[in-house]
């Protein structure tokens, strides 16, 4: 068996497992979660404005149609440690609707990237399950990006995920999951992704009405497989990235100040995201680097978001 068919059987028996925990098993009550807040979600990865991450399916009637709507602005768009709108200021909303356990939607969001698409539209599906207090979720998400200049050969790519969040009392709940895509970013390469977080919630008896405060903060480590022989054909870099900050709520409203970092050298940064104004003087690596480029794309940033969520 070759690694791409066993990477193929990993996430078939991975979305079989998810599809059938989730829709399948009626012999399971949903659980009494805290209803889910989109602000101050322990992130696990997820592109800024098109996850729902932590949303819970507790409360949902099972043969009612429901819609959720997000929006924001914030002083950098940050995936997995690194910028997609180089480190400039980004926007974006998205909308999802939900069916018992079922849900789908699609996001925008503003990005700046090397192939300079318009934007990053994503469409999201999946179910979601809450399981003895554990909330499941199983999505697909497919990113597209139009308007990519007409040399590039796109850069459009799909993604399975499942996440658990689990509250253990008042004021704590953790977060795991993995995400997995066939050829990331159509570089040829497969990636794999893993994540773990925490959250904090303080007692809404020590704060006044209708505020929140949440502290959060997780890590996640991303591996590839080789790219297309066009583009090299060596692996591109694995690295960790980690995360933490504090979230302010207000009834829809939230603010998230927030400090993001990766372990990727300037040199590795430049590999994986293709940054356009790279600088030289680095380490050349004949292989994957052989001009020395350095780019600023994955170092430590602070990021202030400003976001409303409606149920």
């Amino acid at each position: 068996m070759n690694l791409v068919e066993w990477h193929l059987r990993s996430l078939a028996v991975l979305t079989i497992a998810a599809v059938g925990a989730l829709l399948i098993t009626d012999k399971f009550a949903l659980g009494q979660a805290a209803p889910g807040n989109y602000g101050s979600a322990i992130s696990l990865g997820g592109h800024g404005w098109s996850s729902f991450e932590g949303g819970s399916a507790t409360g949902r009637e099972a043969n009612q149609l429901e819609f959720s709507f997000r929006g924001g602005v914030a002083t950098d768009y940050i995936y997995r440690g690194t910028t997609l709108s180089d480190h400039k200021p980004a926007a974006g909303g998205a909308i999802e609707a939900t069916f018992g356990a079922l849900y789908a939607g699609v996001a925008i969001a503003s990005v700046k990237l090397p192939t300079q698409p318009a934007a990053e539209i994503t469409f999201i599906a999946g179910a979601r399950r809450t399981i003895a207090d554990i909330d499941l979720d199983f999505g697909v998400s497919y990113f597209a990006y139009p308007g990519e200049i007409s040399d590039s050969p796109g850069t459009d790519y799909w993604q399975a995920a499942i996440r658990a969040d689990k509250r253990i009392n008042e004021v704590f709940r953790v977060a795991g999951g993995f995400a997995y895509s066939p050829n990331v970013s159509n570089t040829g390469a497969w990636s794999w992704y893993a994540a773990g977080g925490v959250g904090f919630d303080v007692p809404s008896r020590f704060l006044p009405a209708d505020i929140g405060v949440s502290f959060t903060g997780g890590a996640g480590y991303s591996w590839f497989g080789n790219q297309s022989l066009e583009l090299g054909g060596f692996p591109l870099p694995a690295y960790w990235n980690w995360q933490g900050g504090v979230t302010f709520s207000y009834r829809v409203f939230n603010l998230d100040l927030r400090y993001y970092d990766t372990n990727l050298s300037k040199e590795d940064c430049f590999v994986l995201t293709g940054d356009p104004n790279a600088r030289a003087g680095g380490a050349i690596n004949l292989i994957t680097n052989p001009e020395g480029l350095t780019s600023g794309w994955c170092k430590a940033t602070f990021v202030a978001k400003i976001s409303f969520a409606l149920n």
